[in-house]
């Protein structure tokens, strides 16, 4: 039997599958797939892991199934898989919205053993941040486990299970949020005569710095603030243009929105 199952194994499922291999928390032999991508099964084939032929027997040859399939995808996945599931084997499911719940009533297992995880994209280079919940009936040693999946390419924090929606804004969709202000300074800075990629660059060392600085100065996020602004100064026009245009109100409506589609989607 194989330790792990990936059913799926797209772009977050190679980033997840790569800090295993990388930290040493399995090896390739230990581990399976399954995928209707051929691209998708190639790559997962090329660093030697087992290829099979359908998710039911992922699930059959597995202890530990990782869904890494999308929201609209599951409930086939799932209803296809429900007959190899027996409930000594655990679940772990990347997949946004979907509850324990729910996956337990698509594989007809109200014992079925569930951590649900909001992992995000930097785990492709190894600085994932990672939001994972246990379930009831998970044992220590197996939430352990499953830790170990992802902390090998990132941070991981634990949060309630009822809180996995409310997550997704914070770590799992943050990410676009992030990448599309990089992409509005470095457009804005190339209208004004500087080099895009300097742009680029000098902003995203700033994003570096910057969260290290909330992450080791001891420092509020209001005193990290004050520190950068003068009183009539120029980042405090910056900072009064922003409240003038609702920023605040306006990435509160969006993380609400994001949230609401992981409700929707879970249905």
């Amino acid at each position: 039997m194989y330790q792990l199952g990936f059913i799926g194994a797209g772009n977050m499922a190679s980033a997840i599958l790569g800090g295993i291999l990388h930290s040493g928390v399995l090896s390739a032999m230990q581990i399976c797939a399954a995928d209707i991508n051929p691209e998708r099964r190639s790559a997962f084939s090329e660093k030697k892991v087992c290829v099979l032929p359908s998710s039911v027997q992922v699930v059959e040859e597995s202890r530990y199934i990782l869904l890494a399939v999308k929201p609209q995808n599951i409930e086939p996945v799932l209803a296809e898989a429900a007959a190899a599931y027996s409930s000594d084997k655990i679940i772990i499911s990347i997949v946004a919205g979907v509850s324990a719940a729910c996956i337990r009533r698509l594989l007809g297992c109200e014992e079925a053993k569930v951590v649900l995880v909001m992992p995000n994209t930097p785990l492709l280079i190894g600085e994932g941040s990672v939001a994972m919940s246990r379930d009831d009936g998970i044992g220590e040693e197996e939430f352990k486990f499953a830790k170990s999946l992802f902390s090998a390419a990132g941070k991981v924090e634990e949060i309630p299970p009822s809180l996995m929606n409310e997550i997704i804004p914070v770590n799992g969709s943050s990410p676009a949020l992030i990448y599309l202000l990089a992409k509005i300074v470095s457009e804005y800075s190339q209208a004004k005569g500087i080099p895009y990629e300097t742009a680029n660059r000098l902003f995203c060392q700033t994003l570096i710095g910057s969260a290290q600085m909330m992450l080791q100065s001891g420092k509020t996020h209001q005193e990290l603030i004050d520190m950068v602004t003068s009183p009539g100064g120029t980042t405090f026009k910056m900072l009064d243009g922003l409240k003038e245009c609702g920023f605040s109100h306006t990435v509160e409506d969006s993380f609400d929105r994001c949230i609401k589609r992981a409700y929707e989607l879970g249905k």
